[in-house]
């Protein structure tokens, strides 16, 4: 099959996606920044690596040979982690420019991009009931600071480097993406995860309550990670190189999902809400004509299935006491 570089395979979506592509038969060169130790799941049958992509000699060693590259390498986490890590999180354009200029230099035939809902525009998210998210909607530019705004120049990028060099590129712009395996606490999880820990603890404790970030009524979708990876493989593997949503168009307020994890758990629970928590913009979907338009495919997964398995195997990570994955 093919020989395919992974960026940020170290991390939540990098593990699962270096599965998939080895039991597909490619290939995969595994690439991640953080420690073996560190990594959210380690393929033995891949060439896994602890490299620096943020330095374009590093980038130039890891696409060598290589016939894709996916990046999925981004200093990011949930809300709490992204308004108050704003540098951070502009950072990470070092890693696409070095790996699209190492790209061109090693003749790399086909580059995917991890991007992100927090490319649109403010503007079109300040009411709960968002009507959904067209692809057009993040123009004019007005993304969330620092984290939305890397996202957007690296997509233009992408762009260019087409136009200017001939690499296929593909770029996805990921809904919430969650599931088993993910990072559940210390500050980089995102609402499912965290929500899930907040009732599993509650309890495992019968403390019978539950702090809420927000009034609870700000809403968005939440894509489980099978369906995330259905459709990046699919994106990757069409000739689409505008940006494309893979985002489940279910959208919930967040007491809504606190709704559904209490009945997962069987508890039921007092709310404490903390107004001056960070909680992002007020509504959040993913609009899925395009995608269903051009691919025939669109997330399916509901967000009661993926809670359930989220929310099982973080249980059992609080019960084990095996430790948090940052």
């Amino acid at each position: 099959m093919s020989k395919i570089m992974v960026a940020g395979a170290g991390g939540f979506i990098g593990g699962y996606l270096v599965n998939e592509l080895i039991s597909k038969g490619n290939q995969v060169v595994a690439v991640d920044v953080k420690d073996f130790s560190d990594w959210y799941q380690l393929n033995p049958k891949a060439e896994n690596y602890v490299r620096d992509l943020s330095l374009l000699n590093e980038c130039l060693t890891s696409t060598r040979g290589v016939d894709q590259v996916f990046n999925l390498a981004a200093d990011m986490g949930g809300m709490g982690f992204i308004e108050n890590n704003k540098a951070a999180c502009m950072l990470s354009v070092l890693v696409n420019t070095h790996l699209l200029m190492a790209c061109r230099e090693n003749s790399v035939s086909r580059f995917f991009f991890a991007s992100s809902a927090c490319v649109y525009n403010d503007s079109k998210q300040t009411t709960p009931d968002n009507p959904g998210l067209k692809e057009e909607d993040a123009y004019p530019a007005m993304p969330e600071d620092g984290y939305g705004w890397e996202k957007l120049f690296s997509e233009r990028m992408c762009r260019h480097f087409f136009e200017d060099f001939g690499i296929e590129t593909r770029v996805a712009r990921y809904h919430n993406v969650y599931g088993p395996l993910g990072t559940w606490d210390g500050g980089r999880e995102k609402a499912p995860a965290a929500l899930s820990r907040k009732v599993a603890l509650a309890k495992i404790h019968a403390t019978n309550k539950i702090e809420i970030w927000g009034d609870g009524e700000q809403t968005r979708s939440f894509t489980f990670i099978d369906d995330c990876i259905k459709g990046t493989l699919m994106l990757m593997e069409s000739d689409i190189r505008d940006p494309l949503n893979i985002g489940s168009d279910q959208m919930v307020s967040i007491n809504q999902m606190v709704d559904i994890l209490e009945n997962i758990a069987q508890v039921k629970l007092s709310r404490n809400y903390d107004l001056t928590a960070p909680k992002g913009v007020r509504g959040r979907n993913s609009d899925n004509s395009k995608i269903s338009e051009l691919l025939g495919w669109a997330p399916s997964i509901s967000l009661e299935f993926g809670l359930s398995k989220t929310f099982k195997w973080i249980y059992e990570q609080i019960g084990s006491n095996s430790g948090s994955r940052g």
